[in-house]
């Protein structure tokens, strides 16, 4: 499967071509640690405002205390330290868009812990973004998250930015730079290999062009106030 580069906007705009006969489109996009997902998800967000809601893979991390005592915290983010059957019962719930309100958890990066009932989706949103790693293995029960997206994408970045990328990060969240390179060569990049061997279930490969900003064509987000009336 070929690699094309592709701009937020223009993204965004293939996302709106196939919602525009659906009462829902599911988006995923996945991709290796480091690879950009949630800034794209972030950018597609912002660019269809009103019309779609981001619900992060990550909200559905297993606590710190609950990988303490199932003796998995040395791996937290390998695909066994997450809730995945809890992840695809909230897509189904989704899919099925039977409820006014489904709230979705997220995950923050400060606290190294999932926040429960941190998004709102409404019934009337369009257009549920969801990212992460793991969306496209093909082993149970992730599996069963490509049965539910629409559009299925998997991000590509260059190897040695990913790695840097991922370096700053989690040195900005307290770790020394050399404890953050051994985490990004150790468990960050067995996870990428397994995620990376996942790419031909996406439809489509992409990688950003970042030469166009992701502002253009924004639509403002209203409130909760204003989507639940």
């Amino acid at each position: 499967m070929m690699t094309a580069a592709f701009t937020a906007a223009e993204l965004a705009d293939d996302i709106r071509r196939a919602a525009a006969d659906r009462q829902r489109l599911i988006v995923g996009i996945a991709g290796a640690p480091g690879a950009g997902k949630s800034t794209l998800a972030d950018q597609l967000d912002a660019l269809l405002g009103y019309d779609a809601v981001l619900v992060p893979m990550d909200g559905f991390h297993l606590s710190n205390r609950v990988l303490a005592d199932l003796g998995r915290q040395q791996r937290k983010g390998a695909p066994d330290t997450f809730d995945a059957c809890g992840y695809v019962a909230l897509l189904r719930r989704l899919r099925q868009q039977t409820e006014d309100v489904v709230y979705a958890p997220t995950f923050r990066r400060d606290l190294e812990e999932p926040i429960a009932a941190s998004v709102a989706v409404f019934r009337q949103t369009p257009i549920v973004i969801t990212e992460g790693n793991y969306l496209l293995l093909d082993a149970q029960p992730w599996s069963e998250v490509r049965e539910v997206l629409d559009l299925a994408w998997f991000l590509e970045v260059d190897h040695n930015t990913r790695i840097d990328r991922l370096v700053a990060r989690h040195h900005a969240y307290g770790k020394t730079v050399q404890a953050a390179r051994d985490r990004v060569e150790g468990s960050d990049e067995r996870n990428a290999i397994l995620v990376r061997d996942s790419r031909d279930r996406a439809d489509r490969i992409v990688c950003i062009d970042a030469t166009t900003g992701p502002e253009a064509g924004r639509q403002p987000k209203p409130d909760a106030a204003v989507q639940s009336s």
